[in-house]
């Protein structure tokens, strides 16, 4: 369970600046999605990354229960599913980002599951 609360306090924090900076405009996703579809080597080295992340979390939190520590476990399968078609099928990740890339939604949806997140790793014990 300590786990599950410092990855949720992590969650909370980039889900929540992410969808702050969203709103604020200090971000786009459209430019990001931009970015990829000009940059291999910048869709490679996130793949990677999301890769290292999924694996983390699938390694060492891939908990089914019924309460909230399930979601990291989600996030975790999605992060490695994603990790690998960004890097072995790159353009279907492209094209889905460019079906989602309402900014302004999506701000909304980080801050919401941000502070799903931060309650249950700040506040909830």
């Amino acid at each position: 369970m300590e786990l599950s609360i410092v990855v949720a306090k992590i969650l909370a924090l980039v889900y929540i600046s992410s969808g702050i900076a969203a709103l604020s405009g200090k971000i786009s996703f459209n430019k990001m999605v931009e970015e990829y579809e000009r940059s291999q080597g910048l869709t490679f080295l996130s793949g990677f990354v999301t890769i290292v992340i999924g694996v983390f979390l699938v390694e060492y939190h891939n908990i089914w229960v019924r309460n909230w520590t399930v979601l990291i476990t989600v996030i975790g399968w999605l992060s490695l599913f994603k990790g690998v078609m960004l890097i072995a099928f790159p353009q279907s990740i492209l094209m889905f980002s460019r079906w989602r890339r309402n900014t302004f939604r999506l701000g909304i949806f980080m801050i919401i599951l941000g502070l799903v997140f931060g309650y249950f790793g700040f506040i909830a014990r």
